[in-house]
């Protein structure tokens, strides 16, 4: 039953989100990094909140990113969605398979980049999950923080505060400085390297607000 559950969601889940993307106005900013990266031939592991998770998928579809996601009912639809927009996916979560998922994340990262909601799957919101640095350790491949917001939306009242922006809505996506873990950093270091991730972040979206042409409604 739940498998049919499933594909029912990501079979009618899909074309709306596609049809919903096409009608937003999107602006990038921070692509130089991206651009760097690629000449450098070097993956990159984006860092963003978990209530942003539409917004990513619009700006970094088709790309081969592989995403971690959990594997309860919600983690399967949303890995079923994401594979339709050019995603890999990992399965796990910080709170069940979590280190499963990031061993499977290590292999992959050597051909791919990689992407963290990193106060998923359950929060608490805006607090960063060591994952993402964790993993920069142990591959060498930059963090590449970013966050996105849109001139008008739909907020959700869950835990994360999911925004769905609506139809024509100008999105906005920053992406901030990539950094990279040193691989013989200790506990101590990666939770500085967690905290700046946060940082990051935040102005991450103190830049999106200021480039949005109106507040968020």
């Amino acid at each position: 039953m739940k498998r049919l559950q499933v594909w029912m969601i990501a079979a009618v889940a899909t074309p709306l989100l596609r049809l919903l993307i096409a009608t937003w106005r999107i602006r990038v900013e921070g692509d130089e990094a991206l651009a760097a990266l690629a000449a450098a031939r070097q993956h990159g592991i984006f860092a963003f909140w978990h209530g942003r998770i539409l917004q990513g998928i619009a700006c970094f579809r088709d790309r081969g990113i592989v995403v971690i996601t959990s594997e309860n009912f919600d983690g399967e639809w949303i890995a079923r969605i994401i594979t339709r927009f050019g995603f890999g996916t990992a399965r796990g979560s910080s709170s069940r398979g979590g280190r499963k998922a990031l061993l499977q994340l290590v292999r992959d990262a050597r051909m791919h980049s990689t992407a963290f909601t990193v106060d998923g799957p359950r929060g608490p919101a805006r607090q960063a999950q060591p994952g993402a640095v964790w993993l920069s350790k142990a591959t060498g491949h930059p963090v590449v923080p970013f966050h996105a917001e849109a001139s008008s939306v739909w907020t959700l009242s869950s835990w994360d505060r999911t925004q769905i922006p609506k139809p024509f809505a100008t999105v906005v996506l920053v992406i901030g400085p990539p950094f990279q873990v040193p691989g013989d950093v200790d506990e101590e270091g990666l939770e500085r390297a967690r905290q700046r991730l946060e940082t990051s972040l935040a102005d991450c979206e103190a830049r999106c607000r200021a480039l949005l042409p109106s507040t968020p409604v």
